[in-house]
């Protein structure tokens, strides 16, 4: 292979990687405004909601296409094995999601869901910025686990479980989409 079929391998790897994360990013942030909506009691404001959030979702997409077209001002460097290594950090990811939702119900707390949910997807952010070569995904992570403390005070404080969904998932929405265009405009 030469350094020119080389260049242009790892230019359509960075763009494909960014485009799929972005999208990725989006889908996940439109499944999470569609749980913080569910706890809004008053149908017509959740409605909006849902309706905003595949707005911004289906925006976030078409972008992803055509931001992702335009000059990449950085290449990803991608660790030995890193796909493997997404992997196993995503099937922890489903695992430690299957234990938070197991736990909470046998123990009767199903509010807790939400929050350790988010936890979860946060945590699981950290090794996903090295193997992306994404440094972006540590403030994703971080934000993340923000907004899961935050939902944890509002659980702490005695609120509905439905306003602990609502808090927890468009708080979560909203960092997904802004990495998602993040990740688009920034590279």
């Amino acid at each position: 292979m030469t350094t020119e079929s080389t260049d242009a391998d790892c230019l359509a790897l960075t763009r494909n990687l960014r485009r799929r994360g972005a999208i990725v990013l989006t889908v996940f942030a439109l499944v999470w405004a569609f749980a913080g909506a569910s706890g809004i009691a008053a149908a017509p404001v959740s409605v909006a909601v849902g309706v905003v959030a595949a707005a911004v979702t289906a925006g976030a997409v078409v972008l992803a296409f055509r931001g992702t077209a335009g000059p990449v001002t950085r290449l990803v460097r991608l660790p030995e094995k890193w796909n493997r290594g997404v992997g196993l950090v995503n099937a922890a990811e489903l695992v430690a999601i299957f234990a938070v939702i197991a736990a909470s119900n046998a123990s009767g707390h199903p509010e807790f869901i939400p929050v350790g949910i988010c936890l979860v997807v946060g945590l699981h952010f950290f090794p996903l910025a090295r193997l992306f070569d994404q440094g972006q995904y540590t403030w994703t992570a971080v934000f993340l686990t923000a907004v899961a403390l935050v939902g944890l005070a509002v659980l702490a404080a005695g609120t509905t479980a439905e306003t602990i969904r609502t808090v927890v998932g468009l708080g979560a929405a909203v960092v997904l989409w802004a990495s998602s265009f993040d990740v688009v405009l920034r590279g």
